[in-house]
């Protein structure tokens, strides 16, 4: 069983891996504004499922506060990015 649960993590830990290289590649060349801030956002997106996937592997509390924590930064940043996006302005 042990030996199941180091593949599956492997295996989560290298598609998390693959899909940060298709966002970054894609935040690189992006052709408009609007394609790098949803780039950026599920960069965001996969970065908090990064440290909740080693809060599972290592089994400490410590990492779903980062990810919480990473998720509100990344939610946050989106709706700056989307709203200087539209208004050209984030404080009005």
């Amino acid at each position: 069983m042990a030996l199941l649960w180091t593949i599956v993590c492997i295996f989560t830990l290298t598609c998390l891996v693959l899909s940060m290289l298709c966002c970054t590649f894609r935040l690189l060349i992006g052709p408009a504004a609007q394609d790098r801030v949803v780039a950026l956002d599920t960069l965001w997106i996969c970065v908090m499922l990064l440290a909740v996937a080693l809060g599972i592997m290592f089994g400490r509390l410590v990492y779903f506060n980062v990810a919480v924590l990473i998720a509100l930064s990344g939610f946050v940043s989106t709706i700056a990015l989307t709203k200087f996006l539209m208004r050209g302005e984030i404080i009005e």
